[in-house]
């Protein structure tokens, strides 16, 4: 697994705010809008929150529209980071597609070894010590670990006011994300509706528990969106992911996204590619409408 993204940005600082703290300091919340081009976007809150796992407190960050939701509330969308963790490209991820009427939680991965900023400061990874770190804090994200903090994040959104638990739920990850939102499908498939994942890393190994060997425990729509530079390396890997989807009997959309590189949906990015970043986010949003609801 690699990622071609940015040093990481320095993000805000958290509030460590329960889920109990949610109601009552929404009112003093910074409120944004969002810059979507699909038409007027909704006007969206943005709040650092802390999520209770098994494992500990992860800090996290939670963005839903703000005034009247629709009926029950709004659908419930977690997002699983790239290797370079919970930074500000995120947030702004994290608003746009509240903005689009979704509430959306975005984990820092690496809460067991800290806050975020993790990893904090320039990061290069063509430099063996600098990747050495980055895998230490990717070795703790076990499937095991993953199933354990999708079930802490969703029991986390659907205590929300806003957010409506009986409309179907998405998870979309990037890099090593896209693995930990297949794993999110399979240990919650009566939540998980719909599965984004962008340049994922490890979709397909020779693992018993390797992503596509649990695409049969889930019940979810998914959307497939591979670099080009990934396929090249792993040409078999699309193939067998089609293949998976069709025993198991579930609707995939798996593309190899012509030009684009590993990480180019990630704003900032040395690889960032508005053209593909743009019709990926289009096709999630065509997925999200579908299947949330």
């Amino acid at each position: 697994m690699h990622d071609d993204d940015n040093t990481p940005q320095e993000p805000q600082s958290g509030t460590g705010l329960s889920r109990r703290d949610l109601g009552v300091l929404a009112a003093g919340a910074a409120v944004a809008v969002s810059t979507t081009a699909e038409g007027a976007p909704l006007k969206v809150m943005e709040m650092d929150v802390e999520v209770q796992t098994p494992d500990g407190l992860c800090d996290a960050v939670f963005v839903h529209p703000t005034g009247k939701a629709p009926a029950g509330g709004w659908p419930a969308v977690l997002v699983w980071t790239d290797i370079m963790g919970l930074r500000p490209v995120f947030r702004q991820m994290a608003s746009r597609m509240a903005a689009e009427g979704y509430a959306v939680l975005v984990p820092n991965p690496f809460y067991r070894k800290g806050r975020a900023p993790m990893p904090s400061g320039p990061v290069n990874w063509a430099d063996p010590a600098d990747r050495a770190k980055l895998m230490e804090l990717r070795s703790a994200l076990t499937p095991e670990a993953t199933a354990r903090d999708a079930i802490a994040g969703f029991a986390f959104l659907d205590g929300q006011s806003m957010v409506d638990p009986g409309k179907g739920a998405g998870v979309q990850g990037y890099c090593m994300g896209g693995p930990m939102a297949f794993q999110a499908a399979a240990v919650l498939p009566d939540r998980v509706a719909a599965v984004g994942s962008f340049h994922g890393g490890g979709l397909v190994t020779a693992s018993p528990d390797s992503p596509h060997r649990l695409i049969t425990r889930t019940r979810a729509d998914y959307l497939v969106a591979i670099a080009e530079n990934d396929d090249q390396k792993e040409p078999q890997a699309k193939d067998d992911l089609r293949s998976a989807f069709k025993a198991a009997g579930r609707p995939a959309t798996v593309e190899v996204y012509a030009g684009a590189q590993h990480g180019w949906c990630i704003a900032g990015s040395p690889v960032y590619n508005p053209e593909g970043a743009e019709k990926a986010w289009s096709a999630l949003l065509a997925l999200y409408r579908r299947r949330l609801t």
